[in-house]
This record gives C-alpha cells, structure tokens and sequence, in this order.
C-alpha cells in the first residue's frame, strides 16, 4: 500500500479544509514548531480521494465522517511542484509535486472530537481557528498558490453569492495579488462585452 505517484511525477494526495459555521478554519500546527497547514495526505494506490479523504481526517485529526458534513470539492487536481532542495532524488519513481484534490468540510461534531493520537507519528501538535484566508500566509512558501487556488474554488463552490472577502492583508500576499488582479481582469472582461 504505497501512494500513488503518476508518470509526470506528480504524487496524488487530498487537501481537507475544516471549517466551522462561522466560516473559521482549522489550521494544523506541524510538531517541533515545523510550520502550520492544513491537514493534507497521499492517496493510496487503491483507493478514491474521497476515501483518502476519510481516512486521513481520522489520520491526522481524529474525526470520524459522520464528525462533519462535505461542503464542496474542487473539480480537478490541482498541482504544485517541489523545490528542488524537496526533491528525493532516490526515490522510484521520483516525486517532484503533489497533485491534490482538496474538499471543504464543515465541523457538525463539538470540538473535543478533535485529537492527533490516531497515529504513532502524528501530523499536529496543536491547533487553531483562523479566518478563511489566513492559511495562506502561514503555510510554506511553495504551498502558497495551491492554497489560494484551492480556497478560491472551494469559496466559490461552497458560498457561490457570498464568499469570503480577501481580506485587509492581501495587497501584500503575492498570490492573493494575483487573485484578486485576475478577478478585476475577468470582471472587466464581463463588463466591457455587454
């Protein structure tokens, strides 16, 4: 049972985005003061994102799928490489990105469901809630795009008449610049060929 590597080198994994009513979400932090993220992990050569899905919510953070509610899911995989320095050169076949299909859960469970004993090795040694946009600027630097792509849709998807604001902060966030460019650019378009 090994994760699923695709002939571009790009490893299939899901991406899980918690969040609660008030649209606050979780945010992971890794152990040793490693940085924080969602909770995210390889799919199995088996099995189906959805069911990767499931069994690294468990994994990572304790919960069970009757513990919350599938909000939305992006259409396809999204991908990002690695920088060269994460690249295991040894490995076969060699893994240069991860490929992700992300999903937006709601919390239907109280809080205390949460735990990081599931595993030996766990992913999270802590936790927080945060606002929707947050995650971006807290992850590592390669993720940062994923993450925007992913919240956009997910946002869209979930909220379609009322998504998240990108918040005060963006201006300065290199991928919520571009967001927000190419959503000005599109609405010019929309508006300019009526």
């Amino acid at each position: 049972m090994t994760d699923f590597i695709d002939a571009e080198g790009f490893r299939a994994n899901v991406g899980i985005v918690l969040c609660r009513d008030d649209r606050q979400v979780f945010l992971g932090g890794r152990p040793g003061g490693r940085g924080w993220q969602f909770p995210q992990g390889g799919v199995l050569r088996h099995e189906t994102p959805e069911q990767a899905l499931f069994r690294e919510l468990k994994e990572e953070i304790g919960l069970e799928q009757s513990d919350v509610e599938l909000v939305a899911a992006t259409r396809h995989w999204l991908r990002y490489r690695l920088p060269r320095q994460y690249v295991r050169r040894n490995s076969q076949p060699r893994c240069i990105g991860q490929k992700q299909r992300w999903f937006l859960l709601r919390l239907t469970a109280p809080e205390d469901r949460l735990h990081f004993d599931s595993t030996s090795t766990p992913e999270f040694d802590r936790w927080r809630w945060v606002d929707y946009w947050t995650p971006v600027r807290e992850v590592i630097y390669f993720k940062r795009a994923v993450y925007v792509r992913a919240l956009d849709e997910l946002a869209h998807r979930a909220w379609p008449a009322d998504p998240p604001a990108l918040p005060d902060w963006s201006a300065g966030e290199k991928n919520l610049r571009n967001l927000a460019r190419r959503k000005g650019q599109s609405e010019q378009e929309e508006t300019s060929g009526q």
